[in-house]
């Protein structure tokens, strides 16, 4: 907090948006182009490591840590606290819901009012948010329906924050591939320890749900803090005078006219599906009752220490070809099912899932990467915000299924089907030409 709160009146001399108003907005350049033009980094800054890089990471890590903790927290809090299984599924329901549902319109008004000022009111209408949640544990829930809105504007708030996030890389670091490593480290940190903090905090009892409610208020905080005290140039923007649903509709046509990126999509969406989705609760139901609970949670966070690797090591690893590097990279995801079907032992399963974190952790650089430095800055929100919904927007209905299909055909089938899509998934990535031929764009200099 410290930190993000420096040079705080310097930055309010700066622009309050990314993009400063009397600025003519910037067309954008031809249907599925990569950008022509980028925002200026001075040249003097640390490729990664610049002074804008430093406060987005410790505000993006802030709110990654607060959303890592809600779902955790608000779940056993409720199970500690009486409630059944229907409350808290309800609940985490209320939660994703918005933010699946809005993610779209997020990217719309990011484009629109520039990401930074959308990001922050995200992060203060998610301070307001967790701070009443905070007064609703600690004081007792009168009404379910108290909870259920207040999460509704928790997702909602997520949805509207997500889109700017992958438009700001660009603008705060000239190595974007290293800036995104950095990133997806914090990520896989944040991950592993905002959930095992929050049950922590918990676990003391029902009340102490709220004073998690505190500190995820207080992280928010300090995000909102952080971005507000960047100090960034002129940033791409649309032109004026589209409304919402032509400004939906521009970002579909730019979504649509890359065929390596819808082609990502789609094979995601059949993996989300059949492999990724159902994967968790599925092994929980092997691993649990044969190995017990701990060996269940070691091998989270050799998927998560496997994710940090990853992550690091896609920091310095710069593919001329890097979907295709991603893809490779992602070969290992069988191992794990496959470890679990074959009976192997806890270690092995262990170093299979750390297998697995570097391949997603590789993965995700690269893919985040050339979205960010493939689609204009103009459409990059809007395209992100499609990119968001396609993929994730289908693991729900994966891990919907899971218990159906178990009960069908029974687990190791299951499990046997997820390894061979994922092995597909990664084999469909490196034949289809549009995307094992993207190549990187240069870091700026």
């Amino acid at each position: 907090m410290a930190e993000c709160l420096t040079d705080h009146t310097a930055a309010t001399s700066s622009q309050t948006g990314a993009r400063p108003a009397e600025a003519p907005p910037t067309g954008a350049p031809p249907i599925g182009e990569p950008p022509t033009a980028e925002p200026t980094i001075p040249t003097g800054e640390p490729a990664i490591w610049s002074r804008n890089f430093r406060y987005y990471f410790t505000g993006r890590s802030a709110g990654l840590l607060s959303w890592a903790m809600l779902p955790v927290a608000v779940s056993a809090g409720l199970l500690s606290g009486g409630y059944g299984l229907d409350t808290a599924g309800y609940a985490m329901a209320f939660l994703v819901g918005p933010f699946a549902g809005l993610v779209l319109f997020g990217g719309v008004l990011a484009d629109r009012f520039t990401a930074r000022r959308l990001m922050i009111a995200a992060d203060l209408a998610n301070l307001a948010t967790h701070a009443l949640l905070a007064l609703l544990f600690i004081h007792g829930i009168d009404h379910l329906w108290q909870l259920y809105a207040l999460l509704m504007v928790a997702g909602t708030a997520n949805a509207m924050f997500q889109p700017g996030s992958a438009s700001t890389v660009p603008l705060v670091a000239r190595d974007v591939q290293g800036a995104n490593g950095v990133l997806r480290t914090s990520e896989a940190f944040t991950g592993l320890g905002g959930p095992a903090l929050a049950g922590a905090l918990v676990g003391f009892g029902f009340g102490a749900t709220g004073w998690v409610m505190v500190i995820s208020a207080v992280a928010y905080g300090t995000s909102a803090a952080c971005l507000f005290a960047l100090r960034l140039g002129a940033v791409p923007a649309p032109p004026a005078g589209g409304g919402l649903w032509r400004n939906l509709a521009v970002g579909w046509q730019e979504f649509r006219a890359r065929s390596w990126l819808w082609g990502v999509i789609v094979i995601w969406m059949f993996f989300a599906v059949l492999s990724w989705g159902p994967q968790l609760s599925v092994a929980a139901g092997v691993i649990v009752p044969e190995h017990g609970a701990t060996a269940f949670g070691l091998l989270n966070a050799a998927l998560g220490a496997g994710t940090v690797a990853g992550g690091l090591l896609a920091i310095r690893y710069k593919p001329e070809r890097p979907l295709a590097a991603g893809a490779v990279a992602m070969l290992a995801y069988p191992l794990y099912p496959l470890g679990i079907v074959l009976g192997q032992p806890v270690w092995l399963l262990v170093a299979a899932q750390v297998a697995v974190g570097v391949g997603v952790g590789v993965w995700g650089v690269m893919w985040a990467t050339s979205v960010q430095t493939q689609v204009p800055g103009e459409v990059l929100n809007r395209v992100h915000a499609y990119e968001v919904a396609g993929s994730v927007g289908m693991y729900p209905i994966g891990s919907a299924l899971a218990g159906p299909a178990v009960g069908a055909f029974g687990t190791d089938r299951v499990l046997l089907v997820g390894a061979a899509v994922a092995l597909l998934t990664a084999t469909a990535l490196l034949t289809a030409r549009p995307i094992r031929t993207l190549t990187r764009v240069p870091t700026r200099t």
